[in-house]
C-alpha cells in the first residue's frame, strides 16, 4: 500500500512538473542513440512513420499560421527534423548494409513497401523518381526559400530604425502606452532574428539533399561490395536487392524532406495578414469572376481545336464558366446588400443623435496656429513657403536661446476665419492674429528707407507689420526688387507669420514651460549630471517649486539656458526657504547676473545706461512694502504710470535698452507694479547687474518731478 501510494505521489509531481521543458533533450538524446545503437527493423518502421507524419503536421502548421511569429519555433524545428532524417539514414543503412541479403523487408515493411508500392519495385524507375525528387527539393524549393529568407533578413535589419522611430514617435504622441511600444520593440526584434535564423536553418535543407544523394551511391556500391564478396550472391540480384532497398530507404527520407522544405517556402513567402495562407490564395485567386470567366473561355477554345483533348478540355471549361456564374451572383447579391445596407445606416445615422462622451473631449493643445482656406497651401512641403520646415527651425532656435524645448506647433484650418487670416494660441487662448497673402510680399519699413516711391506707397494701403507694429506695404512680385533698393525689408508669407510666431513665444515662453516641460528638462539634465538632479528633486525641493522658480524667471524674460547654474544655486540655499519660489527666484536671478546684464548690454558697452528711481521714491516704496496693506495710493500710481512711459519713450527715442535699475529688495514689487502696463520694460536689481568695469549712467529718472 505504501509502495503504491509512493508510486502516485511521484506520477503526479510530474505531471505537475513542467515536462515540455525535457522533450528538445530527449528527442537530441533518441537522435544520437539512432546513429550510435543498431535498431531493429520494427523500431525503424515506428520511426519513419514519425518522421512522415511530423512533415505534415510541420506543413500544416506553416499553412495555418498569420503571422510568422506564430511559428517562431519553425527554424529550430528545421535543424531537429533534418537531424532526425539524417539519423534515420544512418541507422537504415546500418541495417540495409547488415541484413540486405536477407531479402528486400531487411529494413522494415515502410522501406520495403516505398521500394516496391511506389515505384512498382523497378529499381531503374526507383533511382529515376529518387533523383527528381532530390533535385526539385535542392534547385527549386530550398534554394528559392534560402533566397527569400536571406532577403527578408536584410530588409528586416534595414527597416529596424525606422519601425523603432515609428514606435518612439507613437509612443511620445500618446497614441501608445510604454506596454505596448516594448511589446512592438521586441516582435521586431524577434521578426529579425527568425529570418536570420531562417537563412541559416535553409542550409540545413540543402545539405540534407546533398546528403540523400550521397547515402544512395555509398548504400548501393557499399551493398554490391558486400553481397557479392561477404554473402557470395550474383551481381544482378545484389543490384536489384540492394538498390531496391536503398531507393525505398531514400524515397521515405526524401518526401519528407520535400514536405518540410515545402513549409518552409511557405513560412517566408507568406505576407502577413489577419488570414492564413490557404485562406489567403483561395481569396485573392477566386475573387474575381472576370478571371475565371476568361480562363474559362480560353479552355474552351483550346477544346475546340482538332487533335486536343477536347473533352477533358470542354469539361473544364464549362465547370470554370459555371463557377464564374455563381460567383457573379453572389457579388451581385452581396454589391446590392452592401447599398441598402449602407442606405440603411445613413438614415440611422440622421435620425439617431448620438449623446455626449468622453471621446468628445478635447485636450487644448499648448501652441497652435489657425490658417483660413487661402492660407492652407502653405503646408505643402513642395512649396517655395514650407511654414512646417520654417516652424521647425524656429522651435530650434527657440530651444536654443531660451533653453527648454517647447511643445510642438499644431497647425490646422479654421473654417470660421477670413480666407487670408491667421491666429496663433496658447493653450486654446488668442495671442496673436494677422492677415497675410499667399500670392504677396511684405515690404517692411525698418528704419533703412531711404526716399519715399510713390510706385509702392500709392500703390498699395499702409499696414503695420504684425510682429513688431512696423509700417509694411503689401506688394506683387514685379515690385520686389524695387523695395529692395530703396530700402525695404522684403519678406515671404510665411516668413511674417513664423517671425510673429517666433516674436509671442519669446513673450510668453513662460506660458509654454508646464510641468511636462520641467519634468523634461530634468531628465535632460540628469542625462550629464544625474548626481545633481537627484541631490535637488525630491532631495530638497519638489518639481512643483522647480517649476515656479523656472516660470518667474522666463515670466520677466530671463533665459535658462545655464539650467546647470539655476540647480547649483537651489541647492545651495537655506532650507528654511526651499518651499519658498519667489524667495528662491531672487537667488537665482542674482547668480545668473552675468546672462542678464549681457542681454542687454554687450561687453562692448562701456556705459550702462538704464532708468532709475528717484530717492524720495525709493524710500515711499519701501515704506508700502514694510506696511501691512502694501498698496499705493491711486494718485501715486498715476504719476508713477506717467513718468515711467515718459522715461520709456525717451529710451526708445536713444535706442537704449529699456531697462529700469532699483535696489534688489524692491525689484520684486516695482517689476509686479510696473510690467502689469509696460510690458517690455525689465526690472533688474543692483545685485543682478555685472558691472565689471562698466559705469553706469541714469539717463532718465523716475520720481524726480
Amino acid at each position: 500500500m505504501f509502495n503504491f501510494i509512493k508510486t502516485s505521489k511521484i506520477a503526479n509531481s510530474f505531471n505537475s512538473f513542467q515536462w515540455h521543458i525535457l522533450s528538445g533533450p530527449i528527442l537530441i538524446l533518441i537522435i544520437l542513440s539512432m546513429v550510435v545503437v543498431p535498431l531493429p527493423s520494427f523500431i525503424l518502421d515506428l520511426f519513419f512513420t514519425f518522421n512522415i507524419a511530423l512533415s505534415i503536421m510541420i506543413l500544416l502548421s506553416a499553412m495555418f499560421t498569420k503571422n510568422i511569429l506564430e511559428f517562431a519555433a519553425f527554424p529550430s524545428i528545421l535543424l531537429f527534423s533534418t537531424l532526425l532524417r539524417l539519423a534515420l539514414n544512418v541507422a537504415s543503412t546500418r541495417i540495409i548494409l547488415l541484413n540486405g541479403h536477407t531479402g528486400s523487408a531487411a529494413a522494415g515493411y515502410v522501406v520495403e513497401s516505398f521500394g516496391h508500392f511506389l515505384v512498382g519495385g523497378n529499381f531503374v524507375i526507383g533511382s529515376i523518381v529518387f533523383i527528381i525528387l532530390v533535385i526539385i527539393n535542392f534547385m527549386v524549393i530550398t534554394k528559392g526559400a534560402g533566397r527569400i529568407a536571406e532577403v527578408g533578413a536584410r530588409f528586416i535589419l534595414d527597416g529596424m530604425p525606422g519601425k523603432q522611430m515609428a514606435i518612439d514617435a507613437d509612443l511620445n504622441a500618446g497614441i501608445i502606452g510604454e506596454n505596448e511600444a516594448k511589446n512592438r520593440r521586441m516582435e521586431i526584434s524577434q521578426e529579425a532574428d527568425f529570418y536570420g535564423s531562417m537563412d541559416g536553418a535553409s542550409k540545413f535543407v540543402r545539405g540534407d539533399a546533398i546528403a540523400g544523394i550521397l547515402i544512395m551511391i555509398i548504400n548501393v556500391v557499399g551493398g554490391l561490395v558486400i553481397a557479392v564478396f561477404q554473402h557470395q550472391m550474383q551481381l544482378g540480384q545484389a543490384a536489384k536487392v540492394y538498390t531496391l532497398l536503398t531507393i525505398g530507404d531514400g524515397l521515405v527520407a526524401q518526401i519528407p524532406a520535400l514536405v518540410i522544405s515545402t513549409a518552409a517556402g511557405v513560412i517566408v513567402t507568406r505576407v502577413t495578414t489577419e488570414q492564413n495562407v490557404g485562406e489567403q490564395i483561395v481569396s485573392q485567386l477566386l475573387c474575381d469572376f472576370r478571371v475565371i470567366f476568361l480562363s474559362s473561355i480560353v479552355l474552351g477554345i483550346l477544346g475546340l481545336v482538332p487533335g486536343m483533348p477536347n473533352f477533358i478540355f470542354l469539361f473544364f471549361s464549362s465547370l470554370l464558366m459555371f463557377f464564374s456564374w455563381k460567383l457573379y451572383k453572389s457579388h451581385s447579391k452581396k454589391t446590392f446588400e452592401d447599398f441598402f445596407k449602407n442606405e440603411k445606416k445613413i438614415d440611422k445615422e440622421k435620425t439617431l443623435i448620438k449623446d455626449a462622451s468622453w471621446k468628445d473631449v478635447r485636450l487644448e493643445n499648448v501652441l497652435g496656429i489657425e490658417l483660413g482656406s487661402s492660407l492652407l497651401s502653405l503646408i505643402d512641403s513642395n512649396s517655395d513657403q514650407d511654414l512646417k520646415n520654417r516652424i521647425s527651425l524656429i522651435r530650434k532656435k527657440f530651444t536654443k536661446d531660451i533653453g527648454f524645448l517647447p511643445s510642438r506647433i499644431h497647425i490646422y484650418n479654421n473654417p470660421d476665419l477670413e480666407k487670408n487670416n491667421y491666429r496663433i494660441l496658447i493653450r486654446g487662448v488668442e495671442v496673436g492674429y494677422g492677415i497675410v497673402f499667399v500670392d504677396r510680399f511684405l515690404s517692411i519699413n525698418s528704419g533703412n528707407v531711404k526716399f519715399s516711391d510713390d510706385n509702392i506707397s500709392n500703390s498699395n494701403n499702409l499696414i503695420h507689420e504684425p510682429a513688431f507694429g512696423l509700417d509694411a506695404y503689401w506688394i506683387d512680385i514685379d515690385q520686389v526688387e524695387e523695395a529692395k533698393k530703396i530700402g525695404y525689408t522684403v519678406v515671404s508669407t510665411s516668413v511674417v507669420i513664423v517671425t510673429h510666431l517666433n516674436k509671442l513665444m519669446l513673450d510668453y515662453s513662460h506660458k509654454l514651460f508646464g510641468r511636462e516641460e520641467a519634468k523634461s528638462l530634468l531628465e535632460c539634465v540628469s542625462k550629464d549630471v544625474p548626481k545633481l538632479v537627484e541631490d535637488l528633486i525630491p532631495n530638497l525641493i519638489s518639481l512643483t517649486v522647480f517649476h515656479r522658480v523656472v516660470y518667474n524667471l522666463l515670466f520677466e524674460n530671463v533665459p535658462i539656458r545655464d539650467i546647470r547654474t539655476i540647480i547649483e544655486t537651489l541647492i545651495e540655499q537655506d532650507s528654511n526657504i526651499q518651499n519658498q519660489p519667489q524667495q528662491l527666484t531672487v537667488f537665482v536671478r542674482i547668480a545668473l547676473g552675468k546672462i542678464i546684464t549681457q542681454k542687454f548690454f554687450p561687453k562692448t558697452v562701456k556705459i550702462i545706461e538704464v532708468i532709475t528711481l528717484d530717492h524720495q521714491l525709493e524710500k515711499l516704496f519701501l515704506q508700502i512694502i514694510q506696511s501691512s496693506e502694501g498698496k499705493i495710493e491711486p494718485g501715486l500710481s498715476e504719476k508713477v504710470f506717467y513718468q515711467t512711459e515718459i522715461a520709456i519713450n525717451k529710451q526708445k527715442s536713444l535706442n537704449l535698452p529699456i531697462v529700469l535699475l532699483v535696489r534688489n529688495e524692491l525689484r520684486e514689487y516695482i517689476s509686479y507694479f510696473l510690467r502689469q502696463r509696460f510690458t517690455e520694460l525689465t526690472v533688474i536689481s543692483n545685485s543682478e547687474l555685472y558691472v565689471d568695469d562698466k559705469i553706469i549712467k541714469s539717463v532718465n529718472i523716475i520720481g524726480k518731478h
